[in-house]
């Protein structure tokens, strides 16, 4: 039996741990029917605006920001803001006509679902963190479904709306395992040095940059090589930073082959984003979270003791980062037995098919609407 073409829109974004899962969606939804019609809303302005596009999908950008966590005259426009993008997600809710909507976190997701579920438009929420934010908590009662990646989100969300899919991955990460000698002819490294990948998340991580940069000569002794993503506010500063050792060490503003960084990767160094524990877990190396503080509900704190907790990741606060990061980093590279608890523990959590479960999950709600 042929399929019903649906029109579908996925609406979230802000940083690579929205976007890429969001991606990941859309594309399962194209591979069950390639005449699905794919909607992405985003917020104008941000990282989606630039990756959606590029992915090959549509994208319209509300005029919504979110609230600044300190005391900003930028929150009095707030409501402005928040009023305009209802009213702009109406509009699109209105033209588009769809048959279903999804929301994977960010600004943009609240208000689209919203007016999204106003219209009797059946709703997906795909919450990433073990620790839901205010929106998606709100928007939990307008849901049909409630996809999670962890368990025990019933303290969150009505159970009988619940579904747990983890989190989905980039396409590209599913399969690493055949694609180091590519890897490390694309970064220019030696396959017979350790390798140390540093992930700050796609805008980069202060701490995390400050540290390394400021510990490189200490770094260098364990005898490494290094791939060190830092964002673009960070990249002049590292390559000048990284400049005595430039055949060791190779600095991007963004990776955007990460199958390849994390294939040739003997332990990484990664704050705690939803998205990317999930893409770890993937992966399955050695890793140290160092979880961001300038999140919604310290999220990543609680993403991060999720693995921890089970002897799969190994922590190191933000504050005492540039104190034991590189402390904690040389130990590990010369404790084979923890890295290879860590590699096989983290491995064990991994969903791969949670970009698949969702989408086809969408569907039967459409059907059954």
């Amino acid at each position: 039996m042929q399929q019903s073409n649906y029109k579908i829109i996925i609406s979230g974004g802000g940083t690579g741990g929205h976007i890429f899962p969001a991606i990941a969606i859309a594309n399962a939804l194209k591979a069950i029917n390639q005449r699905h019609d794919i909607l992405f809303v985003g917020a104008n302005g941000r990282m989606e605006m630039e990756k959606v596009p590029a992915a090959g999908f549509k994208i319209i950008g509300l005029n919504i920001a979110g609230l600044q966590r300190s005391f900003s005259l930028k929150n009095f426009l707030f409501p402005f803001k928040l009023i305009s993008s209802l009213l702009q997600a109406k509009k699109i809710i209105k033209d588009f006509k769809p048959d279903a909507a999804v929301g994977v976190g960010g600004y943009a997701s609240g208000p689209l679902l919203y007016m999204a579920a106003s219209a009797n438009v059946p709703c997906v929420i795909q919450e990433q963190n073990s620790y839901p934010g205010i929106t998606n908590k709100m928007l939990a009662k307008k849901a049909s479904r409630i996809c999670v990646a962890y368990q025990g989100m019933e303290k969150y969300f009505p159970a009988d709306k619940l579904m747990l899919s983890g989190n989905p991955v980039r396409e590209d990460l599913l399969n690493i395992t055949n694609k180091s000698a590519e890897a490390f002819e694309y970064f220019g490294l030696d396959k017979n040095i350790k390798t140390i990948l540093i992930v700050g998340g796609s805008l980069g991580a202060r701490t995390i940059n400050q540290s390394i940069q400021q510990e490189l000569d200490k770094l260098f002794e364990a005898g490494v090589q290094v791939i060190w993503q830092t964002g673009k506010a960070f990249y002049d500063s590292a390559v000048e930073s990284a400049r005595k050792y430039e055949s060791k060490i190779k600095v991007h503003a963004f990776i955007s082959k990460m199958d390849y960084a994390f294939s040739v990767a003997d332990v990484i160094v990664s704050r705690a984003g939803a998205s990317t524990i999930s893409e770890l877990c993937i992966v399955g190396k050695p890793c140290i979270l160092i979880p961001s503080p300038n999140v919604a509900e310290d999220h990543q704190t609680k993403n991060a003791m999720a693995l921890v907790n089970t002897n799969a990741a190994l922590m190191v606060t933000d504050a005492a980062c540039q104190n034991d990061l590189i402390a904690e980093l040389k130990s590990l590279l010369n404790d084979i037995n923890l890295q290879t608890q860590l590699a096989t523990n983290i491995k064990k959590l991994a969903l791969p098919g949670s970009a698949n479960a969702i989408a086809n999950e969408v569907i039967s709600i459409i059907q059954k609407w």
